[in-house]
């Protein structure tokens, strides 16, 4: 298929810290939030807690100042970035008002940010996914209302009551979906915390080996659902490359050909790269060249998880260093960007 080239680069992976909502989930539900915070801790372990407790200090202008963020778009060559919640504001203990509550501000915050530089930025939103009946009211709340360009997910919502909890094919997911696929809506795909809990409690294990596991999962539990046979317009971009999951489908695909509850999904599961998204942070050269030859260089696009220490400065930089023919880096920079609404090149910002 042929890819627009565009000389406007676009990072699609970038957050923002709003100070307003943490203080809101404070005071609306004080021991829900401190028991989220325990099992923060028991996640990260005390030396890693400590240190991303430094680091998002250190970055904490990057994190909610226009001026600095712009500046350091500048200096990475990026033209347009599509602006998230830090995850940390998923909140997924929050019972149903206050879960709608918070998401309303929160997408009514980047609705702000992204108005202060409209031919520079677009914004994504928050849905409490623990709450899937809410998820249609409050996709159009960010979209329709507030003009964003879709909304952000983690991979699974843990229950409150310790049962299963809320994973990505879940049945009740289904008009979420189907909506975001009518609205041409983003679905960004960013885990926070990880199920393993305590085992990966040392040396950042939490963050190097959770986060790809937790893509690996909700993948795949959205190809073998079927998710994306039932939503064939779906525009799911999944952070981090997605993690363990692309280069390591065959194992997938086996179980597919071989086990009855494998298969359902209408073709083999590593099909459906090809009607996923990926962010092109992946850390290698290696890494991102063995993305773009199992999804396709018109499936993967420009992340930088700005401005967090996992993140990378350079992410322009590190995509014409990974060895692409030149049609594919335009591709990664930007031409899928632009083919997916995300260039800003209208002025109109976040505007859908």
């Amino acid at each position: 298929m042929s890819r627009p080239v565009t000389s406007r680069t676009v990072d699609v992976h970038a957050h923002a810290v709003l100070p307003t909502l943490q203080a809101m989930v404070v005071a609306g539900d004080p021991e829900g939030f401190a028991a989220h915070q325990g099992l923060e801790a028991r996640r990260n372990g005390p030396e890693s807690l400590a240190a991303s407790g430094a680091m998002v200090g250190a970055r904490f202008e990057q994190l909610t100042s226009l001026d600095r963020r712009l500046a350091d778009m500048d200096a990475a060559g990026v033209d347009v970035q599509v602006v998230s919640p830090s995850p940390s504001h998923y909140y997924p203990f929050l019972a149903r008002d206050l879960a709608a509550h918070v998401a309303r501000e929160a997408n009514r915050a980047i609705e702000a940010l992204v108005a202060g530089a409209p031919d520079r930025l677009h914004g994504l939103g928050l849905v409490p996914l623990q709450h899937p009946d809410l998820l249609v009211e409050l996709l159009d709340h960010a979209v329709v209302r507030c003009g964003l360009r879709g909304v952000e997910i983690s991979s699974f919502a843990p229950a409150a009551d310790g049962g299963r909890g809320v994973e990505l094919s879940d049945p009740a997911l289904e008009p979420f979906w189907a909506r975001a696929a009518e609205l041409d809506a983003v679905v960004f795909l960013h885990p926070f915390g990880c199920s393993l809990d305590e085992r990966l409690d040392r040396f950042y294990l939490s963050n190097t080996v959770g986060q790809p596991t937790e893509n690996a999962v909700a993948l795949s539990h959205v190809i073998f659902s079927g998710v994306l046979d039932r939503h064939p317009g779906l525009t799911l971009v999944a952070a981090h490359g997605g993690g363990y999951l692309p280069t390591f489908l065959g194992r997938s695909d086996h179980a597919w050909q071989v086990r009855p509850e494998a298969h359902g999904c209408a073709e083999p599961p590593s099909a459906y790269l090809r009607r996923l998204y990926f962010d092109s942070l992946v850390h290698t050269p290696q890494a991102l060249r063995a993305l773009v030859e199992a999804a396709g260089a018109d499936r993967v696009l420009l992340g930088s998880d700005y401005p967090f220490d996992m993140g990378v400065d350079d992410p322009v930089e590190r995509a014409r260093e990974a060895g692409l023919a030149p049609d594919d880096v335009a591709a990664v920079l930007g031409g899928n960007a632009e083919r997916l609404g995300l260039t800003s090149l209208s002025g109109t910002g976040g505007a859908a």
